[in-house]
Order: structure tokens, then sequence, then C-alpha cells
């Protein structure tokens, strides 16, 4: 019967304590006075404005496209809120997929073997002749290289794109083809 007793009452106090909780998160300061309202009294006509007798309002204003500079754009790029800052994970957030690609064993800790192979293999992959050192020849060959390769890959995308029937890409390993239509 003690236990009850005691769990009723243990009852009653968290309900009761939860009630307060909620009523206090919900309260409004009750004592501000209702803001002052302005404009004509209620028992006035209110006057209208005069319009253009074919129905048409005033010409729209020409919207004008703002020129920016390349540090604005690079500035926009990384301000992904648009509040005219730049907080430290609106700066590392663009550099994720790169981190991902670089830490090999995935504990999200970049050590420096991690790093230092990477490295070491891109350096080799330029390097063409061997030398061990990059010439401006080599890095332009690199790059070049680099370009074509990703233009061979939009190239891809759209042609898959294009050859499927209803407009979406081809499953991925696979190009699309009429084969695929069950009818």
């Amino acid at each position: 019967m003690g236990r009850l007793v005691i769990g009723a009452i243990s009852a009653l106090v968290l309900v009761s304590a939860g009630f307060f909780w909620w009523q206090g998160r919900a309260s409004l300061d009750h004592a501000a006075p209702l803001p002052a309202v302005s404009g004509p009294p209620a028992d006035s006509a209110i006057a209208l404005p005069d319009a253009d007798p074919h129905g048409r309002g005033p010409a729209l204003p020409n919207a004008v496209k703002k020129v920016m500079s390349k540090e604005e754009k690079r500035f926009n790029r990384y301000d992904r809120n648009r509040d005219g800052s730049i907080n430290r994970n609106e700066m590392l957030s663009t550099r994720v997929n790169a981190f991902q690609k670089l830490d090999m064993n995935h504990d999200n800790l970049l050590s420096f073997e991690e790093w230092a192979v990477k490295t070491s293999n891109r350096f080799k992959e330029i390097d063409r002749n061997g030398d061990g050192i990059l010439s401006h020849a080599e890095l332009n060959a690199y790059y070049a290289a680099q370009d074509a390769k990703k233009a061979e890959r939009d190239a891809g995308r759209d042609r898959a794109k294009a050859d499927c029937a209803c407009g979406k890409a081809a499953p991925k390993g696979r190009p699309a083809s009429d084969d695929d239509d069950p009818d």
C-alpha cells in the first residue's frame, strides 16, 4: 500500500513539474502593451489610388545584373548561407570530398603517410621523364590530360542521358540502350 501511495505522489510531482516547465516555455510577456495602430480612423473612407483605364500598372523596373569580380565569386562559393561572412564550417565544407579521397583507411584522420603516398604518386604521375623535377611542360601536359579526361567523362554522361528514352541517366556500369525498354 505504501508503494502505491509513493508511486502516485511521484507521478503527480512529475506531471506537475512537466506542466510548469511546458507553461514556462510557452508563456508570453502578458504585461507588454499592444502596439499602437496607426492609420486612418475606421469611419473615414479609404482613398484608393487612381488606375490606368486600360488596367495596366506602372512599368516594371529594369533588372540590373551585378558584375562580380573573381574575389566576390570565390567568396560567394564559400559563403553557403549568404550572410556575408564565412565561418569555419563553410570554409571546410568544400574540402570534405578531397579529404575523404586522401583518407585511405576511412578513419576520418589524415596521417602523414596517407598524404605522402597520394602526393608522391601524383608527383610520379606528373614527372614524365623521371628526373625528379617538374617542368612547366610536364605540368601543362598533366593538366591537359586531366581536362581531356573530364571532358570525356562529361561527354559519356551526356551521351548516356541522350540514349535513354526516358531522359534519365543510364544505370551506372552499363550504357543505355533500346534493349532496356520492356515494350
